[in-house]
């Protein structure tokens, strides 16, 4: 490759561990944690938290294997299609890249159709469209003009979350402390009505809360000193979240002990009227519309990331691979997920978030798979550490993403493997009926990067 080549092909490093970690935050979206807390409650026959702890192990234990992956290949960003092509197989990294795929490619649709169903329900007379083109107009310019431009907009974003869950966390206490609601400190993570299976059957639906941390890894060509950088910042989001989420199901629990709501999609506007009034409860509302904005700006980002690796790589289209010349963003896959988000104009919230997660959770079980297959050909370290970081946490990380990718309902089983078979002919076009392997992983190590 040559140097012109190489310059145009290449990603600037702007980001430190606070912009990833921001990144993160707003990636996965801290007023998620209000958005889904009726249905964990339902679920969980009224001990939220306690789920969101079994859910938090599961990710812990994913975050650690993506975290070793990470520094083991951190010249180039590519995610779960670069770890598992390296460790087993470009045939298999291929496919758990268009996996994949179907997770990162399709979230932002998903993400600003509920934040325009959310301003349709306020704003009936303006139609749903209006509202999906205002959401996705101005993420797709910000993303455009660089990814540390859309780091500084997410700051401002994600703080205005984490106020109104905090002033959210100070009512709920003081109503908790004001009234008898029939609630102990405790009850909220047991009680007369826990089993199991209900706890189970809520963690496989809080797990969904988690998904987009793994987005990090995408970050790695624009990021000082990824090898650190990257696994540390995967931890604090994972880490930060199982905190918020378990602390926002506890308060929650404490002043609606019961599992009983008018509408178990709307509880959070519920809770908020009950301890602070329809101001208040405007408040949140505001805060989720901001939410979807920020989670949009940020999953689109590292979206295009990896649509730019892949066509760089030469198995998926090249032009994807094309940057803006001033900004050095992949722009033309920043444009081709904000076109695909005008599909939201023809569907709805629960068809199009059916089947996300078939594509996540597949690429968190090979992701493990793949930690235990390089400790396995390389053996980084020696001892019982070694084996505890390198083959027990990831095993246990894929026997967890495996259960909770069974648990999907069938509707997204069936569309996920329709699409992992679109995947294999794809793949067998390109490699002209699996004779030769498709092209592989050109890592970059250039100081302009």
């Amino acid at each position: 490759m040559t140097e012109a080549s190489r310059e145009t092909q290449t990603l600037k490093r702007t980001l430190t561990l606070s912009g990833v970690v921001i990144i993160g935050v707003a990636w996965v979206t801290p007023l998620i944690a209000l958005a889904t807390i009726g249905i964990i409650i339902q679920l969980s026959n009224g001990t939220a938290p306690t789920a969101y702890l079994i859910t938090l192990m599961a990710m812990i234990f994913t975050a650690w294997s993506y975290g070793r992956m990470a520094s083991v290949h951190y010249q180039s960003a590519g995610s779960a299609y670069t770890y598992v092509g390296k460790e087993m197989g470009p045939r298999l990294g291929f496919l758990t890249g268009w996996l994949i795929l179907l997770d990162y490619f399709f979230i932002p649709l998903v993400v600003w159709l509920i934040g325009a169903a959310y301003m349709t329900e306020q704003f009936p007379s303006i139609p749903l469209g209006v509202w999906i083109v205002a959401f996705i107009v101005p993420t797709t310019l910000l993303n455009i003009l660089g990814i540390k431009v859309a780091a500084k907009a997410n700051y401002l974003l994600v703080a205005f979350q984490l106020l109104v869950i905090v002033i959210f966390a100070a009512l709920s206490l003081a109503h908790f402390a004001g009234h008898d609601t029939g609630a102990t400190l405790l009850s909220p993570f047991l009680n007369q009505g826990t089993t199991f299976a209900a706890l189970t059957t809520a963690a496989a639906v809080a797990a969904y809360s988690f998904i987009g941390f793994d987005g990090l890894t995408l970050l790695t060509e624009e990021t000082h000193d990824p090898r650190r950088t990257i696994p540390r910042a995967m931890l604090i989001v994972v880490a930060f979240f199982g905190v918020l989420f378990v602390g926002v199901a506890w308060v929650s629990q404490l002043v609606h002990p019961g599992t009983d709501f008018a509408n178990v999609d709307s509880a959070a506007l519920e809770l908020a009227r009950l301890v602070g009034g329809n101001l208040f409860a405007a408040a949140v509302l505001a805060g989720l519309i901001i939410g979807q904005f920020a989670c949009g700006l940020a999953i689109q980002a590292g979206a295009s990331r990896l649509l730019f690796t892949m066509g760089r790589d030469g198995v998926l289209p090249r032009t994807l691979s094309r940057l803006a010349p001033r900004r050095r963003t992949p722009v033309v896959g920043i444009i081709l997920i904000g076109l695909t988000g005008m599909v939201g104009l023809f569907m709805d919230v629960t068809t199009s978030a059916s089947f996300i997660n078939f594509g996540a959770f597949s690429a968190f079980v090979l992701v493990n798979l793949s930690t235990i297959m390089h400790y396995r050909r390389h053996r980084p370290s020696n001892g019982a550490g070694a084996i505890i970081g390198w083959v027990v946490l990831p095993l246990a990380g894929a026997i967890v993403n495996l259960y909770l990718l069974m648990s999907l309902d069938i509707d997204a089983r069936l569309i996920g493997s329709l699409w992992l078979a679109l995947g294999v002919v794809w793949l067998a076009v390109l490699t002209r009926g699996f004779r030769r392997p498709p092209p592989r992983m050109q890592m970059e190590s250039g100081d302009d990067l």
